[in-house]
């Protein structure tokens, strides 16, 4: 059987960044589909919030500072992260190593936070549906938060390791930066939400 060389492809690298890469595109869908989970759980509050005859149900509202407080952080965290995506496309291996130790740090300061966040409600889980959703959503958002921090400290191991200098771990430092920002990004309306709405 003849075979004839449509296109010589060897020269390509074997990784790519960003929209180049298949990991990019698979963080994007999973962005993607816990976006939609957390739009849900927005959805349920509102919903929930109307058909109560006042709000927050049987609870004070929400102390203010532990929230603002995450949101401090998370927002204050967005500029080393842009850097380290930045320098991750640069493939500057001192850089990223350091970027990558402070988002470590970074990823562990909200959740300190958070431990004050739950108590800071004035509500219970299982008190009655307020309680439940205002638990809910904000135990989706720490997972998020565990998540990124797991896979950060994970990357930093790996670029201080031998494998570090490797173009397919820098994509990988440029994808976790990318979900870093949505976890930022999904906070916000969930900030608002939850500590100001019940103020209105």
């Amino acid at each position: 059987m003849k075979q004839s060389v449509v296109l010589d492809l060897s020269k390509l690298p074997p990784h790519g960044l960003g929209t180049a890469s298949l990991t990019w595109w698979g963080t994007l869908a999973f962005m993607l589909i816990e976006g939609t989970g957390f739009a849900l759980s927005i959805v349920v509050y509102l919903y929930l919030m109307s058909l109560a005859p006042h709000w927050p149900l049987n609870a004070p509202s929400p102390d203010l500072l532990p929230g603002s407080a995450v949101t401090a952080l998370l927002v204050a965290s967005l500029l080393p992260n842009v850097l380290i995506d930045r320098w991750a496309r640069q493939q500057n291996l001192v850089k990223v190593r350091i970027g990558l130790i402070i988002m470590s740090l970074l990823g562990v300061a909200p959740l300190i936070v958070r431990i004050y966040e739950f108590p800071a409600m004035h509500i219970t889980w299982d008190r009655n549906a307020y309680g439940s959703i205002v638990w809910v959503m904000l135990g989706l958002h720490t997972t998020h938060i565990i998540t990124d921090l797991i896979d950060t400290l994970v990357l930093t191991c790996l670029m201080f390791s031998r494998h570090g200098d490797n173009p397919r771990r820098y994509g990988d430092v440029s994808d976790n930066a990318m979900y870093w920002n949505f976890v930022v990004a999904t906070w916000l309306p969930m900030y608002i939400c939850l500590y100001w709405i019940p103020r209105l």
